[in-house]
């Protein structure tokens, strides 16, 4: 079963859909992939209601037996898109070969998100061959553009808002099964994105008399957005502990033994000493407690021996719960403190709410955890990237992140890096999960066939 499934995903790995170069490349990757799918999960295209959103959108439509529940569905997404591939990079198999070596698959976007993507529809493949229908409806939210930006997720959030659906459980990628979720911390931990950061992305400028390099003035257009970028320290935003991070301490003490459970209660105690503690940490935890800001691109000059009459940088904003895209636009403007920079908003969205963990949704997802993978323990953080789940929790409560694989330290390195693979067992690991977040979510009904599985294609 799970060697069939890891043929599937190499199949998709081999088709290139990397939104980035829609422009330039068009569709016809993306309609490959489409195809691709009806192939493989034939029962999900004849017993399911597909509905075409824009370009790249794919909604399906699970009818469940109960009426009464059809405006509160769950919603399961994924996204069938990947990042580009610098073509100097040391990859150990070609990114688009899809090989499969050493128990795992390889290639671009086994992680991020196709490797997910194959685990659901193995899922829905294996309860429709079984009969299972729901009580509750499912819908299956797939989108070609999210590492992009795109449209496609948020047009069909608006589809469903607008005929009057509010989802009762919604459920897009984020975290992972993961080893180590904290550096003094080894305890195998589904981690659960109960919010996520807000995403701003920041043009400075600057303008400045141009002339020769052998006569520069006292601060250049480069030196003037150097000193602005220079300003822009991991210390610009206050660290602060959103709800979601000291839960997500508090449910890791009872796994913890020695110094490492005497610190974690002190963190819970004192949230804003533990604040502090993870800035310091630097890197993931300290992504935890603060907005981040990370400039990206820096541009200015023709030449090495011309002053450019202007410069700018690109800088790149996760903004913590609490902030919003103003506020944080309103910091990085006071901190930068040069009226001749100036500071656009390129694009920017707000962070997600935080979505509670004290319900029968939560309490869902994590027994399907425990039915993929025993012994795990489910715990919610804050998400530091975005999902295409933002374009539902506007207007949904209970809304969540997590792919259901295992990933180790170096193998969430890899996700837009070099490198990236999934574990095959993982993949068994993740039709478990979401098979049962199906029977424990949307509810049972009973059989009404009999067809058999669909696990002998590749």
């Amino acid at each position: 079963m799970a060697n069939n499934a890891a043929e599937r995903l190499s199949a998709l790995v081999r088709i290139p859909t990397v939104s980035a170069s829609i422009d330039s490349s068009g569709l016809a990757p993306f309609e490959e992939l489409i195809d691709t799918l009806k192939q493989f999960y034939p029962l999900i295209h004849q017993r399911l209601e597909l509905e075409r959103v824009g370009d790249l959108g794919l909604l399906f439509r699970w009818g469940g037996a109960d009426p009464a529940l059809d405006k509160q569905p769950v919603v399961l997404m994924a996204h069938f898109d990947v990042v580009p591939v610098d073509e100097a990079d040391p990859w150990t198999y070609l990114p688009f070969e899809g090989r499969i070596a050493d128990g795992r698959v390889w290639g671009r976007g086994t992680l991020d998100d196709k490797g997910a993507l194959v685990c659901l529809c193995e899922a829905v493949e294996s309860l429709l061959a079984s009969g299972f229908t729901p009580q509750r409806t499912v819908y299956l939210s797939l989108g070609g553009n999210e590492e992009t930006y795109g449209d496609a997720a948020a047009e069909i959030a608006s589809t469903l808002k607008q005929r009057g659906i509010t989802p009762y459980l919604v459920l897009d990628e984020g975290g992972a099964v993961v080893d180590a979720p904290l550096p003094w911390l080894k305890v195998r931990s589904a981690m659960v994105g109960v919010a996520e950061k807000g995403v701003m992305t920041v043009r400075l400028e600057a303008q400045a008399e141009p002339g020769h390099a052998s006569a520069p003035t006292s601060l250049t257009a480069v030196s003037r957005i150097g000193r602005a970028v220079s300003r822009l320290t991991g210390s610009t935003f206050p660290a602060r502990l959103p709800k979601a991070t000291v839960e997500m301490l508090a449910a890791f003490v009872p796994h913890a033994e020695g110094p490492a459970k005497v610190l974690l209660k002190s963190l819970v105690t004192l949230p804003q000493l533990a604040a502090q503690v993870f800035a310091r940490l630097g890197g993931e935890p300290a992504a935890l407690a603060h907005t981040t800001v990370a400039p990206t691109m820096i541009e200015g000059g023709t030449a090495a021996n011309v002053l450019p009459a202007q410069a700018s940088a690109t800088v790149n904003v996760r903004i913590a719960v609490g902030e919003t895209v103003a506020s944080a636009l309103d910091r990085i403007i006071r901190r930068i403190a040069d009226r001749q920079v100036m500071v656009n908003v390129v694009e920017g969205s707000d962070p997600s709410p935080e979505s509670p963990t004290d319900n029968v949704q939560f309490a869902a997802i994590r027994t399907a955890v425990e039915a993929g993978y025993p012994g795990v323990v489910t715990v919610p953080y804050v998400m530091m990237a975005t999902t295409d789940s933002r374009h539902f929790h506007t207007y949904a409560t209970s809304v969540y992140r997590f792919a259901p694989l295992a990933m180790d330290a170096a193998q969430r390195a890899t996700v837009h890096g070099v490198d990236e693979s999934v574990d095959i067992d993982s993949l068994q690991h993740g039709q478990v999960f979401y098979e049962t977040l199906i029977r424990t979510s949307a509810g049972p009904a009973e059989p009404t066939t009999s067809a058999t599985p669909n696990h002998d294609q590749s």
